[in-house]
């Protein structure tokens, strides 16, 4: 399992590869200045107790997707996949789950874990080598990486993304934008990256109800060790 947390790591860098942006909006906040955006929304990310946030985009040249909605002070619970090796997660009562495919197995273990592990979920502490997956099923954990690291911000303008209205922060230096919702509180709509780490982001469903089971018959992964 040394390898798969090696590569777990570096998928927390998604954060990093789309970041570089921020903004908000939503009762006057389009006329605040790039930075004042980017407060405001994180404002508003502090307070919601939820939020869904989806995409794809690339990270040292591969694909890194992601489908996970999170709970605030809680975890999370999705699927995510990098150059096609996919699993499911779940993060809830400091434990990690993991519910990796065929491929993703084999390419970690190979024909062995593939036959024992295929089809069911394994256990371990939300700590140590699998912190960083722990983090991406964070809300504010994550929303917060993906707000603050940035360059210089300026602002874009105002614009439509899926119906709603927002304004948009550019960071100049990583060819990236932010988009935060006009109307309502200022949650980060979609963050939107071009170039050589093109990529789309979207966060929706903020406060949706989300619910959160430990996994039946889980594998306890230090029976391993």
């Amino acid at each position: 399992m040394s390898r798969f947390a090696a590569w777990a790591v570096p998928s927390l860098l998604l954060a990093c590869a789309i970041s570089a942006c921020g903004s908000t909006s939503g009762n006057g906040v389009a006329s605040k200045s790039a930075n004042g955006i980017v407060s405001a929304a994180l404002g508003a990310i502090d307070g919601a107790k939820s939020a869904h946030i989806s995409g794809t985009v690339l990270s040292a040249g591969t694909p890194v997707s992601l489908n996970l909605d999170l709970v605030s002070g809680q975890g999370g619970r999705g699927q995510m996949s990098q150059g096609g090796l996919g699993f499911r997660i779940e993060v809830v009562d400091n434990e990690v789950y993991i519910n990796g495919s065929p491929t993703f197995w084999h390419h970690f273990g190979g024909a062995a874990a593939e036959q024992l592990f295929q089809g069911k979920w394994l256990k371990a502490p939300a700590s140590g080598q699998f912190t960083s997956l722990a983090q991406l099923s964070s809300l504010h954990t994550l929303v917060d990486t993906l707000l603050t690291t940035h360059g210089k911000l300026v602002r874009s303008g105002t614009s439509m993304v899926d119906g709603q209205s927002v304004v948009g922060v550019r960071d100049t230096t990583k060819d990236a934008t932010l988009y935060v919702a006009t109307t309502g509180k200022p949650y980060p709509v979609e963050i939107l990256r071009t170039g050589s780490q093109a990529g789309r982001i979207t966060l929706n469903r903020f406060n949706e109800p989300v619910s959160l089971t430990p996994p039946s018959n889980a594998i306890d992964i230090s029976k391993f060790k």
